[in-house]
């Protein structure tokens, strides 16, 4: 097992507190957004091995079948599954898409073509996954997934006095369907269509003043829309909130989002796990790119409400999220003072101690102490693991991304 030092990275929604709370360190003034645990190029962590630090991928890549087992090799390739990171959201982050692995491959391919650079700020494929993701909140955790039922939209619109907000109402009354929220969706985002920034901060006005009356059919959207409008002032993103389902995941919930699913995520810390990938394709609420055509050919317009992940408990002390996809799965696992516990799950793993101290022991009797903040990679060739709380209280608790 092998100790991991992870890179974070900064991006204007980050928060300047909660990850650098998270490992113990001293904030440095600057927003931390996200901490990746993983192999991917764009920011892999690093491994203390006794021929000194090393680049997680670069391991993977000079002995794949030891450290990921041969039936991820087969399955996947020379490369980890999946990206756990922590984010932690201070101010909302952009409107996007994941695409499937269909569209990732033909997209990198097409952009490799082009000459566009893997730095080049134009570049919207990343890699050639997929990324579909699953989000575990640590704290009240606030977001948008998904495209709400038409009819409900329609309501939400009737009496909001702003001609955009009517045009959409207009819209929709007469076709209440996926098509009509495809086409309103369009119409909110397309370059040729999209609202001028003077239109779009009259809906939000209209959302305010409908607040201030006590007359909101959803005083939850009304306010979706006056703070993404005072984050980012005259952008279309605002307005397509109200065509989009609100989700809050209290500590301990979590949610699957799909490849094609729409959403943003407005305010919460939480463990993400997703396939191995940074393909993100945003139309909004973001300084980052652009890619407002790709993103609109990766959505999927069905209207249905978050796909929330019930946990199965498999032991006393471990709960697992099993997602719908092949990449990955999480798994929570609080172990109270005495004893040893089997850790379920399989190689290859990254464990990461949220709380408390524990330690952990593999079939070879090679074992490894995290306390709070800090994290192992666990080869497959290490086999079943056992975990125990070693700290003050005996107590600890940790997550664990591994492989189906």
């Amino acid at each position: 097992m092998l100790r991991l030092s992870n890179p974070t990275r900064e991006y204007p929604w980050g928060s300047p507190t909660a990850i650098f709370d998270l490992l113990g360190e001293d904030p440095t003034g600057e927003p931390a957004a996200e901490l990746w645990l993983g192999a991917h190029p764009a920011a892999p962590s690093v491994v203390e091995t006794t021929d000194g630090e090393q680049r997680l991928d670069e391991l993977i890549a000079r002995d794949a079948e030891s450290v990921l087992g041969r039936d991820v090799v087969a399955r996947f390739g020379r490369t980890l599954p999946y990206l756990l990171k922590v984010i932690a959201v201070a101010r909302p982050l952009s409107l996007q898409v994941h695409p499937s692995l269909e569209r990732a491959r033909e997209g990198f391919a097409a952009e490799e073509a082009a000459g566009i650079d893997l730095m080049d700020r134009r570049r919207s494929y990343k890699d050639r996954n997929h990324k579909p993701e699953l989000v575990h909140a640590l704290t009240r955790f606030e977001g948008l997934c998904g495209f709400r039922a038409p009819r409900r939209v329609v309501e939400l619109l009737a009496d909001l006095d702003a001609p955009l907000a009517q045009a959409i109402h207009h819209l929709l009354a007469g076709d209440p369907t996926a098509q009509g929220i495809r086409t309103a969706f369009r119409r909110l985002l397309e370059p040729e269509l999209r609202p001028a920034p003077e239109e779009v901060g009259e809906v939000v006005e209209a959302c305010r003043r409908r607040l201030a009356a006590g007359a909101s059919p959803s005083p939850r959207a009304d306010r979706t829309v006056v703070l993404l409008g005072e984050a980012y002032p005259g952008d279309p993103g605002v307005v397509t909130s109200l065509l989009l389902n609100p989700v809050t995941l209290e500590p301990g919930e979590a949610m699957f989002v799909p490849s094609g699913g729409v959403h943003a995520y407005l305010d919460g810390t939480a463990v993400e796990v997703m396939a191995n990938s940074d393909n993100v394709l945003r139309a909004g609420l973001t300084t980052k790119h652009i890619d407002v055509p790709e993103l609109l050919a990766n959505v999927d317009y069905v209207a249905a409400p978050p796909i929330r992940i019930a946990p199965e408990v498999v032991n006393e002390v471990t709960r697992v999220y099993y997602a719908p996809v092949d990449d990955f799965e999480l798994s929570v696992t609080e172990v109270p003072a005495g004893g040893a516990h089997p850790l379920p799950g399989r190689g290859p793993r990254i464990v990461f101690c949220l709380d408390g101290e524990v330690r952990i022991t593999a079939e070879t009797d090679d074992s490894i102490d995290l306390a709070r903040g800090q994290s192992a990679f666990v080869p497959a060739s290490d086999g079943a693991l056992t975990i125990e709380g070693i700290g003050a209280d005996g107590a600890g608790r940790v997550v664990q991304a591994d492989v189906p």
